[in-house]
């Protein structure tokens, strides 16, 4: 099984590619979608992601209790570099989150009913694959939303 220290080593692979997407792209550009139907701006999917730590890793793995309103992630924008100050706490966190991972035991905290039967519910383990699933597909996201919003074309527009 993988150590946390590796784990990690992943989620920062991920996470530090999408804070330097953010940081590239600026207050302007970082908080804005693109013209594309249902397309997030760069801001919204880290925001996002940075609940997705919380919650999986600091509610599910760890057991803390936490509130998070999924919804308002999607609508959230701001500066840039309190985004990135944020993301290097919730990297933090998650760490000591993991700090006394059991992979193959149940979460400590209560999952929804939907997710307690799949492999994100059933164990530690499970939820912090999730939590790099997660990363890792809005990290590809992130960058063809800054591909778009750097085309000349779309400076154009």
């Amino acid at each position: 099984m993988i150590t946390a220290e590796d784990y990690l080593w992943y989620v920062d692979e991920a996470l530090d590619g999408m804070v330097a997407i953010v940081t590239e792209l600026g207050d302007d550009l970082g908080n804005r979608r693109p013209d594309v139907p249902d397309t997030n701006s760069p801001y919204v999917l880290l925001h996002h992601c940075l609940g997705v730590m919380e919650y999986w890793g600091g509610h599910v793995v760890a057991g803390r209790s936490i509130e998070r309103d999924r919804d308002a992630e999607f609508r959230a924008s701001g500066p840039v570099d309190e985004l990135v100050a944020r993301a290097h706490q919730a990297r933090r966190r998650l760490a000591a989150d993991i700090a006394d991972l059991d992979p193959t035991a149940p979460p400590r905290g209560a999952t929804a009913p939907d997710d307690a039967t799949l492999p994100v519910g059933r164990t530690q383990g499970g939820a912090l694959i999730h939590i790099y699933e997660e990363l890792a597909q809005h990290r590809g996201q992130m960058e063809s939303c800054r591909d778009t919003l750097l085309a000349p074309w779309a400076r154009l527009a």
